[in-house]
């Protein structure tokens, strides 16, 4: 086989095992890698009803056939498990070292199951595989422990690691790599933590097996030229994803003051130009050559890498509007090993339940010293953090009062960085997105606020459709960046070339964003409605409530507010373009045409299928 290695690697901690798990081609051009392979290993090894944080959940560690080697953007891996946060299928990608080592020491996943009996890490190099102490390292900053790791592993190494807040079982923690790469929000660093493992270092020295190495070495040669002869290359590389905040505040979709609003007074102080001034070098994935990381100084004068979602959520969506503040909540959050976006979200909703006289003891809007304090309550669960580091969903079902009305979540994960009282159709995209509110599977609201803003209409659907299909089908099958694309116009038409001269294999481009894609997308729905059972109903694809009853106040859009009877046309649109019923559960004829006839067999013993 060529382009994949064929092999897993699996490590049980409780029992201290490890073993190679070989697989043949049908399984790769099944579910080509990353999250095609984590939800695939889940579904078959996971029962249903598992709690997350218990020895039984599995985390996954999933590349793809172009992770690795040489290719735009193609440094990233997936890491999957069933989320602490909101009990579904849960992953997360990103760019690091690790993406590289991990397929050069010969392997295209990790499987980690079981809890070790004390602090460990695992180090993998090549076909030694060992679990170590972490004594040394547990209770330690990512920063502080990435760097203690590269001193006694080297530094040409790709370190995956956890904070305190995964130590402590944060549901929204994450696993970080090079002190700003994080992926995983739907709490991937807690299942690490929940299974003592604080680190997995990769060191790998083979090569991974190519079809055409030639041709594949021209074929990226020419790609990287292309991407670089993009016209809004020069602008990217000066602002990257930061230049989304100025674009947000024009289109009135600015997340402010927990989603109430969709423009910020202060908007400039916290944007892309603002973000310039303070710029002191780029960061990026391995592989990439339009890097995304911008890295400023901080109000303490360290280094933050900051892109839009985190500028965003703890900037305007709680009410502080000065970058460098914003930037020092960033980089500590970074450290604590906790979701940036999940963050932001909660700190709102404290300082709403605050105003609102919900929280005692709480935290007013815009109070940067109170959201530092906050956040380490939150990370080491102390008073009110306790209550939060299980999420807005968790907390607002607690406190009551009315808060789950302004508790801004999709089936527990709290939304990204996009206000959508006024664009049904990215709203559509949180409330079928695959994790949860994430707008990495679709992000339609730039097309969108070109052509019909406000309109309900099958067009939305289909567009919402399509870019689920590329974005969280292709991209995170194969494993590479949609950044180049999206951002920058890049052809789609690079990708099955690239995988050819990989994999030797003719994988056509429809075949990856339509049978592949949906093959993964409703297999992960499979996975969610098993957990549920008969009681899955399509309101867990509801977007926020307060989307729907509190209209924002300020802006061009003033007034404007969602519809629910017409939400619920598109979603009904939705369902029959996926083959799923009225339920939003996959039908029996389409789990058989996508080649899932097994799991229609395992689906109905827990949830009664329409033909």
């Amino acid at each position: 086989m060529h382009g994949w290695n064929g092999r897993i690697l699996r490590v049980d901690l409780s029992e201290s095992k490890v073993s190679i798990q070989r697989f043949e081609a049908d399984f790769a051009l099944k579910f080509i890698g990353g999250r095609g392979f984590a939800v695939k290993i889940l579904w078959d090894e996971l029962k249903p009803g598992i709690d997350p944080l218990s020895p039984l959940n599995k985390l996954i560690v999933a590349a793809g056939p172009l992770t690795g080697i040489p290719g735009p953007s193609n440094g990233k891996l997936v890491v999957a498990g069933k989320s602490p946060l909101t009990s579904g299928y849960g992953d997360g990608n990103l760019g690091s070292l690790a993406a590289v080592h991990l397929r050069k020491a010969g392997y295209d996943a990790l499987v980690v199951e079981g809890k070790a009996d004390k602090p460990s890490y695992l180090y993998v190099e090549d076909d030694d595989v060992s679990i170590l102490s972490a004594d040394g390292i547990w209770g330690e900053t990512t920063f502080k422990a990435e760097s203690k790791l590269k001193e006694v592993h080297g530094r040409n190494t790709g370190i995956l690691v956890i904070g305190p807040a995964g130590e402590n079982l944060v549901r929204y923690a994450t696993i970080t790599s090079q002190e700003g790469r994080a992926g995983g929000r739907t709490g991937m660093g807690a299942v690490m933590g929940s299974k003592k493992l604080k680190a997995i270092v990769f060191k790998g020295t083979k090569e991974v097996p190519l079809a055409d190495p030639e041709n594949h070495k021209k074929l990226v040669k020419e790609s990287y030229s292309d991407i670089e002869s993009k016209e809004n290359y020069t602008f990217w590389i000066r602002q990257g994803t930061m230049a989304t905040i100025e674009w947000s505040q024009e289109n009135s979709v600015l997340p402010t003051f927990n989603f109430r609003e969709g423009v910020f007074e202060f908007s400039r102080r916290i944007d892309g130009y603002a973000m310039e001034a303070m710029k002191i070098k780029r960061r990026g994935c391995p592989n990439c050559n339009m890097l995304c990381g911008n890295v400023v100084i901080d109000s303490e004068r360290r280094e933050s890498e900051l892109d839009y979602e985190n500028v965003a959520m703890l900037g305007s969506n709680i009410g502080l509007g000065h970058l460098g503040k914003v930037s020092v909540l960033n980089r500590m959050a970074d450290e604590y090993g906790i979701d940036t976006i999940s963050l932001g979200s909660n700190l709102a909703f404290a300082m709403e339940a605050t105003e609102k006289g919900l929280l005692k003891d709480g935290i007013e809007w815009g109070d940067f010293e109170g959201a530092k304090a906050l956040m380490e309550d939150i990370v080491y669960r102390r008073g009110n953090g306790e209550i939060l580091a299980e999420g807005v969903k968790r907390a607002s079902e607690k406190l009551g009062g009315g808060s789950e009305t302004w508790a801004i979540h999709v089936k527990g994960l709290e939304v990204s960085a996009y206000d959508c009282h006024t664009v049904p159709g990215m709203a559509l995209s949180f409330g079928t997105s695959p994790i949860g509110a994430h707008h990495k599977d679709a992000w339609v609201i730039a097309w969108e606020v070109k052509t019909d803003r406000l309109g309900y209409t099958k067009d939305k659907v289909d567009k919402v459709l399509e870019f689920q299909r590329i974005r969280g089908g292709m991209f995170e099958t194969l494993v590479a960046c949609r950044l180049p694309w999206i951002e920058l116009g890049f052809e789609l038409d690079w990708y099955p070339k690239m995988l050819k001269t990989a994999t030797g294999v003719d994988i056509t481009l429809n075949e990856l964003i339509n049978t592949v894609a949906d093959r993964v997308y409703s297999l992960i729905r499979a996975f969610w409605v098993r957990e549920h059972g008969e009681k899955w109903s399509r309101e867990m694809d509801y977007p926020p409530t307060r989307w729907f009853k509190e209209p924002v106040t300020k802006g061009p859009f003033k007034g404007g507010k969602l519809d629910m009877e017409k939400y619920d046309k598109l979603l009904e649109i939705y369902y029959n373009e996926r083959g799923w019923d009225e339920r939003g559960i996959p039908r029996q004829s389409t789990l058989n045409k996508l080649n899932l006839g097994e799991v229609t067999n395992e689906l109905s013993k827990y949830v009664s299928l329409s033909p």
